[in-house]
């Protein structure tokens, strides 16, 4: 029969590491899995992965096949077991090797194609707004293939947090469970908000008489309107702090964060005679 050569089978040099074997391998499975792959051989290609990383993967295993000749044979030429293997046929030779393969780690022992290994998990980023966060929110993301995956974002989620799916990343092969899905919590960017862990920082424009005299405003926040106090004689930069209007807790524990009002002084224009009097007379009375 035919020699096989399982290196080349991997795409790897006969010196590969083992973790490079095993990279090549999981990279070849999920190109070719049957559930995957649009390739008219996927199913043969998979087969025959197996059967290499099954016998590469497995250290003493791989010794026996790298005793055949070591290097000497090249895939599709004729071979003949070795004189010390007791006369049976190459058949029966690679078909043993194979065999004999038992647990791997992240697989598990299923038979001559029978090779079971766990699923890659993905990791993947989703972006939400600072409302989903206070409130939840379900979004629809596609992960290729036409597949569409409904996802709930639950209240009280932080940047940098994940969230897991179950069962929703690459399949695995030969009827092992699918990897997890990760999805990395991320903001959208907006320029009205500063985020810090829970708590927010909201800025916020007033009038520079609503600055020098004070008083109450009406402001819209993340988690609905509030009405604040402004306090006589405030500057810009100066912060309002409204504790536990931050994001929520999660649902696990924690407190809530807190909310920062960030007071701006918005100038309007002198842009009529009316306007540019009261500039001027204000100048005149205050200096500079």
């Amino acid at each position: 029969m035919e020699y096989k050569d399982y290196y080349h089978t991997l795409g790897v040099a006969r010196t590969a590491s083992d973790d490079e074997i095993k990279k090549a391998y999981r990279k070849l499975v999920r190109k070719y899995h049957p559930d995957v792959s649009k390739e008219a051989d996927a199913d043969a290609r998979t087969k025959e992965l197996n059967e290499a990383y099954g016998v590469l993967g497995d250290a003493e295993k791989r010794a026996a096949y790298d005793s055949l000749g070591s290097g000497q044979y090249r895939a599709g030429q004729e071979f003949h077991p070795p004189p010390e293997w007791g006369g049976g046929s190459a058949e029966d030779f690679f078909a043993d090797l194979f065999a004999q393969f038992g647990n791997q780690r992240g697989g598990q022992r299923g038979g001559r194609h029978g090779f079971r290994m766990r699923g890659e998990d993905i990791h993947a980023v989703i972006e939400i707004s600072l409302y989903d966060a206070y409130h939840g929110a379900q979004r629809e993301i596609s992960l290729g293939r036409q597949r569409n995956l409904k996802v709930t974002i639950p209240r009280g989620v932080t940047a940098g947090q994940h969230l897991r799916l179950n069962g929703q990343g690459q399949p695995g092969t030969n009827g092992a469970e699918a990897g997890d899905l990760y999805l990395e919590i991320a903001f959208q960017a907006d320029e009205r908000y500063r985020i810090e862990g829970r708590d927010v920082y909201e800025k916020v424009l007033i009038a520079p008489w609503a600055a020098a005299l004070g008083g109450e405003r009406e402001v819209v926040t993340p988690s609905g309107r509030v009405t604040v106090t402004v306090p006589p004689g405030s500057q810009a930069g100066r912060k309002l702090r409204l504790k536990g209007r931050g994001i929520p807790a999660a649902a696990a524990a924690g407190a809530a964060g807190d909310l920062y009002l960030i007071l701006e002084i918005s100038v309007p224009p002198a842009n009529t005679p009316a306007r540019r009097a009261l500039y001027e007379q204000m100048q005149s009375e205050f200096g500079g």
